[in-house]
C-alpha cells in the first residue's frame, strides 16, 4: 500500500486534519457525522445512511479488499468519509468506484482531492485500471470539477438519477483510466 495510515494531511485553508481507514470502532462517530449533514445531502446520499444498523454492519463486515473506507477526522470528529469499492470478479472487476460524503465546513479546502488522490494511488497499488464516480450535476458541481482537475473524463446522462421523491436529476459518471493518466495522455 503506497499509503501508510493514520496520516497527517494539511488542507488548504491550513487545518490539519488525520486520514485513517474506517474500522468497526468507528461505528458511533461516523453515525453521528452522517446526522449531522444537512438533511439535503442525507436525502441524495447512496446509502441509507440514517440507519444506524447499515453503519453498524459496515463495522462488523469490513472487508478492505472489497470496499477500502477512509476517514477524515479533526480532533475526535469525523468531517469526511470516502470510500473506494471494488468487485471480485466479472468485467468491471478491474473497476473501482469512489463515493464521499465531506463536511460543509470542509469543503473547499482540498480534503475531496486529497481522498480522491489517495484511492488512486489505493487503486494503481491494487491494480485497477479506472476510477468512476457517479454525482448529481446540480448538486455536486464542485465536486464534478474536482475530478475533472484530477484528470476524470465526465459522461453526462440527463435525468438518469432521482430523488427520494422521485424527481429526476441529471447525473454524471466520472471516469478516470488509470494507465492513461500515469503515462501523461490523462488530461
Amino acid at each position: 500500500m503506497p499509503h501508510r495510515y493514520p496520516q497527517e494531511a494539511a488542507l488548504r485553508d491550513g487545518r490539519r486534519v488525520i486520514i485513517r481507514p474506517f474500522t468497526g470502532d468507528d461505528v458511533e462517530a461516523l453515525f453521528e457525522f452522517f446526522q449531522a449533514l444537512p438533511l439535503s445531502t442525507r436525502r441524495l446520499a447512496w446509502d441509507r445512511i440514517e440507519d444506524r444498523r447499515l453503519i453498524e454492519s459496515w463495522g462488523r463486515n469490513l472487508d478492505y479488499g472489497k470496499v477500502f473506507p477512509l476517514l477524515a477526522v479533526d480532533g475526535q470528529r469525523i468531517v469526511a468519509d470516502a470510500t473506494l469499492h471494488r468487485r471480485e470478479g466479472g468485467p468491471l472487476r478491474l473497476v473501482g468506484r469512489v463515493k464521499w460524503l465531506i463536511d460543509a465546513e470542509y469543503r473547499g479546502a482540498g480534503l475531496g482531492t486529497l481522498l480522491v488522490n489517495n484511492f488512486i494511488d489505493h487503486a494503481r497499488a491494487n491494480g485497477l485500471r479506472h476510477l468512476t464516480c457517479m454525482l448529481i450535476t446540480d448538486t455536486e458541481a464542485d465536486a464534478v470539477g474536482t475530478l475533472r482537475t484530477l484528470g476524470f473524463d465526465e459522461f453526462r446522462m440527463p435525468g438518469y438519477g432521482a430523488d427520494p421523491d422521485g424527481n429526476r436529476h441529471d447525473m454524471v459518471k466520472l471516469v478516470m483510466d488509470l494507465q492513461a493518466s500515469r503515462n501523461g495522455h490523462g488530461r
